[in-house]
């Protein structure tokens, strides 16, 4: 049976102490993906409380971490969604990207709008990646693909 979290307060509990356990076993993301059996970003998003995981990766996803059938059991709940509060961000990496809807927003609707037509790019349907690829000026940059189903508004 799916069952669901109304109040965010346990699932943050839970991200904190998987986050504390992966330090402590010095484990990256993508190994906990690979026990899982899904994809990084949707793997993390799960452990950090915003997405369920099946069962047979939230009992694996325990028990590389060191968390107890409890926790396991937590994974699998439906969260209450949502991991910026209502303000502006003020860590700097998620501001950015506060900062890159701010400027981009409106771009993005009107290009998605003048593609697609009235409706909106699936978060549930969605697929994300973020890859490191060398910068031809020097450095490095972040490649992030957001694949998000369209789905249109339907008159009734």
């Amino acid at each position: 049976m799916v069952h669901a979290q109304f109040d965010p307060t346990a699932r943050q509990a839970l991200a904190a102490a998987a986050v504390d356990a992966k330090i402590r076993k010095d484990l990256s993301w993508r190994r906990i993906a690979d026990a899982s059996g899904l994809s990084v970003a949707y793997t993390t998003a799960a452990v950090l409380g915003q997405h369920p995981l099946p069962r047979d990766s939230a009992e694996a996803v325990a028990g590389l971490l060191g968390l107890d059938e409890d926790a396991a059991l937590l994974l699998q709940t439906v969260p209450a969604r949502g991991s910026i509060a209502d303000r502006v961000p003020t860590d700097p990496t998620v501001y950015r990207f506060y900062e890159m809807l701010q400027v981009y927003g409106s771009t993005l609707k009107a290009l998605v709008h003048e593609e697609f037509g009235d409706g909106i790019i699936s978060a549930i349907n969605f697929r994300l990646d973020v890859r490191k690829v060398a910068d031809p000026e020097g450095g490095e940059r972040a490649v992030i693909t957001l694949d998000g189903k369209y789905l249109p508004t339907k008159p009734f």
